[in-house]
């Protein structure tokens, strides 16, 4: 078989794609901006991105958060990239900041969908803000509207199927499958907890440890959850224990939301773990003494899983 270029492999995925969204497949996801995140767009997308991405979309009638934040994932993994014009400068086709605009297509579009709030003045591509609601009113003017002809508004960054494709693709993964709804929807505080979580993955395991911040070099596992929700405004006990009375309690009968903490033990007085659920069956923990801080399934073969609670302030 001979060598299939990128091209021509997107070309034949879109085929795919458009196909399924005849008969009400995968672009029918996408017709709203009510899809919740999925535990992989909690887990790659930072906090403060997907709230703009997700505010951004209600800007336009039809238009779903993921398409977006799929396509700020490509142009600059979420202004994480160190490459020419994400943070400074331009790359090789004059493109600038997160969401990878040329200038004058920016000026166009901030003069005419002024961004809310006045974060840069004037309005700057490389202030996420002012980005990535400009990318949303491109999208919605480019046929995103209404879902009207989405493909066409995508291919307005960038014109190939395969760029189509890889989108398409990068939104059905960051839209959850995993039967979210309103009711387990994220809430803001638990996000922010989720995205502090995610940034000490890597750290080792210390008993007793409250996180470098407090010149300690890692958590122990109450520790993390501890500080994890500090950084969202709500203040827990210090300890796996004193974490599991303070409740609330989420009731077994009902699914767990990303930022629920679990915890194992016997439930009549000898919780020893805790873990900060993120959805998906994941959570992020501080496992033992040698193990990094890391992400990992909630439940486990021979685990002693007791129940959840749902942190509020």
């Amino acid at each position: 078989m001979g060598k299939i270029t990128a091209a021509a492999l997107g070309a034949v995925v879109l085929v795919i794609v458009l196909a399924a969204a005849s008969t009400g497949g995968m672009l029918s996801a996408f017709g709203s901006s009510s899809t919740q995140p999925s535990s992989a767009a909690i887990t790659d997308i930072p906090a403060d991105y997907l709230a703009l991405y997700m505010d951004a979309a209600t800007t336009c009638p039809g238009l779903d958060w993921s398409i977006p934040a799929a396509i700020g994932k490509i142009e600059s993994d979420h202004g994480r990239s160190t490459l020419p014009g994400v943070n400074s400068g331009a790359n090789s086709k004059d493109a600038r900041g997160p969401m990878q605009f040329i200038p004058t297509t920016f000026q166009s579009v901030v003069a005419e969908h002024p961004p809310p709030g006045g974060w840069a003045n004037p309005p700057s591509p490389y202030n996420p803000h002012d980005a990535i609601y400009a990318a949303a009113a491109y999208l919605c003017d480019s046929g995103a509207r209404d879902n009207k002809n989405l493909p066409d508004a995508i291919k307005t960054y960038n014109h190939a199927d395969w760029y189509v494709a890889e989108v398409l693709a990068q939104a059905q993964e960051y839209t959850s499958s995993e039967g979210f709804g309103a009711n387990t929807a994220a809430s803001s505080a638990a996000l922010q907890a989720i995205n502090y979580a995610k940034g000490q993955l890597g750290l080792p395991y210390e008993w007793g440890g409250n996180g470098p911040s407090t010149g300690d070099e890692g958590f122990d596992c109450s520790g993390l959850t501890r500080a994890s929700y500090a950084a969202a405004g709500i203040a827990l006990p210090r300890t796996a224990q004193e974490q599991f009375d303070a409740g609330p309690r989420v009731p077994s009968s009902q699914p767990l939301k990303p930022g629920d903490l679990v915890f194992y033990g016997d439930p009549n007085g000898d919780i020893h773990h805790v873990g900060l659920f993120i959805g998906g069956g994941q959570m992020i923990d501080a496992p033992r003494p040698g193990k990094a801080i890391r992400i990992e399934p909630y439940r486990y073969r021979g685990d002693d899983y007791v129940g959840a609670t749902r942190p509020r302030s």
